[in-house]
């Protein structure tokens, strides 16, 4: 469990003294077991405690560690107070915690608890604050979904794709703007301003007395502009429960590339099946209420299916979103990628494809991609959008 908590909020008037707020904190987090030595909780303090209790106190390995114990012993006795629902509970933290604290105990509560409630319950999903962590927990869960409960946990699906959308789409738009060049430009767009020229050119109109200067003609760079031919951009997306967050930012990635010139996005979801959702690719809140994570995975099969797409090999851009832990076949999965680069297709494997780009895979397989000519390894969407903005410069772009 994580130590850092939020200050201690102050107590009102007449309220008991509250202990040292250094002391107050490791009580909070190690619950009543440490109370003989730092002394009662009073207040918000008290109420903070039972908010921690309610959820850290089910951890059976944390109670072993006489950490968080105490007061869920005493539920187990009967004599403790009774347990909130989770309505409760999400209204109490809502209260009483800061915004990174809320989100940091539901990360907890969906995904080291797995308290489905979370996310199956429309009165807990009227409150809860929408994250990419119940994002990820309702594409887990939507099998287990009522209609109704379906339609309440779409608002989260639909807020947190608008939130990333908004993020990512400037990213991948700008990575298709084209380079900067020695040129000046008469535009004067800011992310293309021309510090140094700017100084240079200004420096008569330096005022020694006030140590500034006057900028009467402010420079800027301008810009290569990519002449595009036809592209293709090819994602095959694991859609097995680890690569979650990989396929929320690849559905969001391939809806903001859809409408670049020159470029044609296909978007392929698999596991032991192989799903075309390039139709759906412009409405990604869609798309992903018809993603089923989870079950068996046949790289090799998807990768098959993605090769048969390829219209100009030397003009493809074949994107493998996975943790490579192959239920199909090693070799014919390694046969097609081999293929694929002998022809002159560019081959990319990922193992994540999210803003964290912190990867758990096959290192075993992934090698053996890479020695196939498959470059491996992690990105976030906005270095995904460089390399094939890169890629289609060096074939299409005047330089």
């Amino acid at each position: 469990m994580n130590s850092t908590l939020p200050e201690p909020a102050p107590e009102p008037s007449g309220a008991p003294s509250a202990p040292d707020p250094g002391l107050e904190r490791w009580r909070l987090v190690l619950g009543a077991a440490a109370e003989r030595c730092t002394g009662p909780l009073h207040g918000a303090a008290a109420a903070r405690d039972a908010a921690l209790e309610w959820l850290y106190g089910r951890d059976d390995d944390l109670r072993r560690r006489g950490v968080r114990r105490g007061t869920a012993d005493s539920r187990e006795a009967g004599t403790g107070p009774s347990r909130p629902t989770a309505v409760d509970w999400l209204d109490d933290i809502h209260r009483l915690f800061p915004k990174t604290t809320v989100e940091r105990l539901e990360r907890d509560a969906v995904e080291r608890y797995q308290i489905h409630e979370i996310v199956t319950d429309p009165d807990v999903l009227a409150r809860v604050e929408p994250s990419q962590t119940l994002l990820r927990a309702v594409l887990r869960t939507k099998h287990l979904m009522n209609p109704e409960v379906l339609a309440a946990a779409r608002r989260i699906v639909e807020t947190v794709v608008r939130q990333l959308m908004e993020r990512l789409r400037p990213q991948v738009r700008r990575a298709f703007t084209g380079s900067r060049s020695r040129r000046p430009s008469r535009l004067p767009i800011a992310r293309d301003f021309d510090f140094r020229a700017t100084i240079r050119a200004n420096l008569a109109h330096y005022q020694p007395e006030e140590r500034r200067i006057l900028i009467e003609r402010p420079h800027f760079h301008s810009r290569t502009r990519r002449h595009l031919e036809q592209w293709q951009l090819v994602l095959l997306v694991d859609q097995s429960g680890s690569m979650a967050g990989s396929v929320i930012h690849s559905a969001v990635t391939a809806a903001c590339l859809w409408s670049l010139p020159g470029l044609k996005t296909h978007l392929v979801a698999f596991d032991t099946a192989v799903v075309d959702l390039t139709s759906d690719v412009t409405d990604p809140v869609e798309l992903l209420m018809r993603v089923q994570l989870g079950g068996g995975t046949d790289i090799a099969r998807a990768v098959d299916y993605g090769a048969s797409l390829v219209e100009n090999p030397r003009r493809a851009i074949v994107a493998l979103v996975s943790d490579f832990y192959e239920g199909g076949d090693p070799y014919r999965l390694v046969r097609t990628v081999r293929h694929l680069v002998e022809q002159g297709t560019t081959v990319l494997c990922l193992a994540a494809l999210d803003e964290a780009a912190d990867p758990v895979y096959d290192r075993a397989l992934a090698g053996r991609l890479a020695e196939a000519g498959a470059p491996v390894g992690a990105m976030t969407p906005g270095a995904l959008a460089e390399f094939v903005a890169e890629h289609i410069g060096r074939g299409g772009q005047a330089r």
